[in-house]
């Protein structure tokens, strides 16, 4: 059976690589929750690879209480200490306060728009913004609308949220389809 035509980027035999790439990059988020698990995990993500995060999920997603943006936007001293503690997620103290940090941004945001979903997609006017790369080296590391959405968060006082890690937060939720065309998910990720 041959394999499906994937973007170049999960190689490997990485099974749960390969199965995130083909049920959730690009797939379009528009629940807050979810949106607040990418937002945690990308600013951890941040000088490291996607794949050793990845493999963390599962560990992030218990000791940030499911991604509870409320729970975890009333974390104190003693749940940072556990966290400093946690051999499971990536221990650093800068990202971990900034989680914290981002949380209660995130409810500050949603008391605003209604929900953050609302103010994330309104950057794209609601839809995917569709690109047609063909190879890795089309990808951008970020963009001006990714600058953009950085620096209003930073105004916000999000932390760890600079340009590139926005973009890949906006391709991971799928408010860019940056599927290569010849990936069998461009055109499910398109509709």
């Amino acid at each position: 059976m041959p394999l499906k035509p994937r973007c170049p980027w999960p190689v490997g035999d990485d099974a749960l690589y390969i199965a995130y790439h083909d049920s959730e990059w690009g797939k379009p988020v528009r629940d807050d929750r979810t949106l607040f698990e990418f937002l945690v995990l990308e600013s951890f993500q941040a000088g490291l690879s996607w794949r050793t995060i990845l493999h963390k999920r599962e560990n992030f997603r218990k000791a940030f209480a499911g991604f509870d943006y409320a729970k975890v936007a009333r974390y104190g001293k003693r749940d940072f200490d556990r966290l400093m503690g946690d051999a499971g997620i990536v221990r650093n103290r800068a990202k971990i306060l900034a989680a914290i940090g981002n949380a209660n941004r995130f409810l500050e945001v949603r008391r605003e728009f209604g929900t953050f979903s609302r103010y994330m997609w309104g950057w794209v006017k609601g839809k995917p913004l569709v690109n047609r790369f063909k190879t890795l080296k089309d990808y951008p590391a970020k963009t001006p609308l990714a600058e953009a959405l950085a620096k209003d968060l930073k105004e916000r006082g999000f932390k760890f949220l600079g340009p590139t890690v926005v973009y890949a937060h906006m391709q991971a939720v799928g408010m860019v389809n940056d599927h290569v065309v010849t990936c069998f998910r461009h055109r499910e990720c398109s509709r």
